[in-house]
């Protein structure tokens, strides 16, 4: 047996040796790769190093060659991440609480017929304490649910979901040393899911602060801390996977995604970064088992560090409102406006009596930048308006008739109902209320209201329906009206008929609705319509750009192909 072990372990040393000879080089190269990015976080301590002996002087290197693509070079700085996280969750603890509401929920419907057992029976009173008022018509059952929240001021404000406490009878705060305190409702705001509630403390509680979730980059390391499945004061570590993730839960959707283990429980709880400030909440997660996965989203503190501060300060949210209805700018109609590329957000109606009923801005506008932010896409501007503080003047970029403009806009206030919250579409108000763009204006209209009613009864005889695009088009009269029930309030001219395969069938337009404009041009005739799209071919456009409405009065803009 002995000799049988003796040349393996003397093959085994061998095999070490070469391997520590082969490897110094290289681990000193790790070794000060990491020395150099080894900067510990506040609280955290730095990784404990491996002293490695100096490599000897390195060979020149060698000239690759010709044709030859040379290695990337090693990355400096790169980290494997914090060695622990201990100390720095040690400090925030104690301010992450356990939110547990109970809610009385009445039962509905008659359920199965209740047992009944023979009077006097040994086994009565325990029938009578299980089944007794089950299925009553006033029987009542209590529901209690647990999650998340962190103190926001040593006074006893605490910011948590809405989804948590929402419905709620009595709500409670449980800390990690074991104390419940009653909690009240401040406020909340259903679009951001986001509420503050208010204990009452003998003394100052250990609290948190917002940090600045505009500088985290994706792979930054976070740490969660919540309150998973009821297991309180459970720390989670993970990399920031995503930013400005819209996963539809709301109209102003900006969601940090982590890997950062979230579970069922974790609403409401903080995302810290490594220097222990709150850079999100934690809201959401995606699991078809509904255990954590990795893909778990906060709501960032640029967007929540405002609604919390105005619901402590007002108990609800004061937004700013600008008025209009917007839609996404699309390859075709930025191509058809002269955009370089698709970015802004299409105005589709304005609003009466809104900031902007002044003519500031107009139906057709495009918004490139608001109050110095640019506007990449549509999302864009409902979350920068509402940011912004109510009356406040503020500079709009917009694109008009194929060149920018600056015009100043003075912004009034958003209310809860003129906003859909399910961000369901790209409305930033309701259909209710839209102007008709340009009423009254153009060269080619008749500056006599009379007049120009009889020209709108005479257009039928005068001239008949046309079929362009694929579309057969005619005068807008009280018979159109009547037939395809459109609005007093509606303009233009309307389709009667769209051939299947054709361009317009293609966009999705259909009998009954209203060619309002057409390359920022109000259609008073088919014949106008026919003659703009003409005019458009000619000049080699390959989209015509019309406004479309539908029998109600809602707007739409879309780029027709020309072919």
């Amino acid at each position: 047996m002995a000799s049988t072990i003796r040349p393996t372990l003397r093959r085994s040393f061998a095999l070490l040796a070469g391997t520590v000879l082969l490897a110094g080089p290289l681990l000193s190269g790790v070794q000060e790769a990491r020395a150099q990015s080894a900067v510990a976080a506040p609280g955290v301590p730095a990784r404990n190093e491996i002293p490695v002996a100096p490599p000897p002087p390195a060979a020149p290197a060698p000239v690759p060659p010709s044709g030859t693509t040379p290695a990337a070079p090693a990355v400096p700085g790169v980290s494997a991440g914090p060695a622990s996280v201990a100390d720095l969750a040690a400090g925030l603890l104690d301010a992450v609480v356990n939110i547990s509401t109970s809610q009385k929920v009445k039962d509905e419907g008659a359920g199965p017929a209740s047992p009944r057992v023979p009077e006097g029976s040994p086994f009565q009173e325990f029938f009578n304490d299980f089944f007794k008022d089950k299925g009553g018509k006033n029987s009542n059952r209590k529901v209690n649910s647990l999650g998340s929240g962190f103190v926001i001021d040593p006074s006893g404000y605490i910011v948590t979901n809405n989804h948590v406490i929402e419905g709620a009878d009595d709500i409670e705060a449980i800390f990690p040393n074991g104390t419940k305190l009653k909690a009240k409702l401040i406020g909340t705001d259903t679009k951001t899911d986001l509420s503050v509630l208010k204990v009452e403390p003998k003394q100052p509680l250990t609290a948190v602060k917002f940090g600045d979730s505009s500088a985290i980059r994706i792979g930054d390391w976070v740490m969660a801390i919540g309150n998973p499945f009821g297991l309180g004061g459970s720390v989670t570590v993970g990399i920031v996977s995503a930013r400005g993730r819209n996963i539809n839960a709301g109209p102003y959707d900006n969601f940090i995604q982590t890997d950062a283990a979230i579970n069922k429980g974790n609403s409401g709880g903080p995302l810290f970064n490594m220097k222990g400030e709150v850079i999100g909440i934690n809201t959401a997660i995606i699991s078809p088992s509904g255990g954590s996965i990795g893909i778990g989203f906060s709501v960032p503190s640029e967007l929540a560090e405002g609604v919390v501060k105005q619901l402590m300060d007002f108990g609800e949210t004061r937004r700013g409102w600008l008025g209009i209805r917007i839609q996404p700018v699309t390859d075709d109609i930025a191509a058809s406006l002269g955009l370089s590329g698709a970015k802004g957000a299409l105005v589709a109606g304005i609003i009466k009596g809104g900031p902007v009923d002044n003519g500031s801005i107009k139906a057709g506008d495009v918004i490139l930048k608001f109050d110095g932010k640019t506007v990449g896409e549509v999302r864009d501007l409902p979350r920068a308006v509402a940011e912004s503080p109510v009356g406040k003047e503020v500079e709009v970029v917009i694109l008009r008739n194929g060149k920018e403009e600056t015009v100043k806009v003075t912004l009034g206030r958003l209310e809860n109902d003129q906003v859909k919250a399910d961000g369901s579409d790209s409305e930033l108000v309701p259909d209710s209320g839209v102007l008709n763009p340009n009423e009254g204006e153009g060269d080619d209209q008749a500056t006599n209201p009379d007049q120009q009613q009889d020209d709108q009864q005479q257009a039928p005889s005068a001239e008949a329906a046309k079929s362009i695009l694929g579309m057969k088009l005619s005068a807008l009269d009280a018979e159109s009206r009547k037939s395809f029930g459109i609005a007093d309030s509606v303009d233009g001219v309307v389709i009667t008929d769209v051939t299947k395969g054709s361009p317009a069938a293609d966009k999705g337009l259909k009998p009954g609705e209203v060619i309002v404009e057409v390359a920022q041009e109000f259609m008073q005739s088919p014949g106008a319509v026919s003659t703009k799209v003409a005019a458009l071919k000619k000049e080699g456009r390959r989209n015509a750009q019309m406004m479309i409405a539908s029998a109600n009065g809602d707007l739409r803009f879309l780029a027709v192909p020309l072919n």
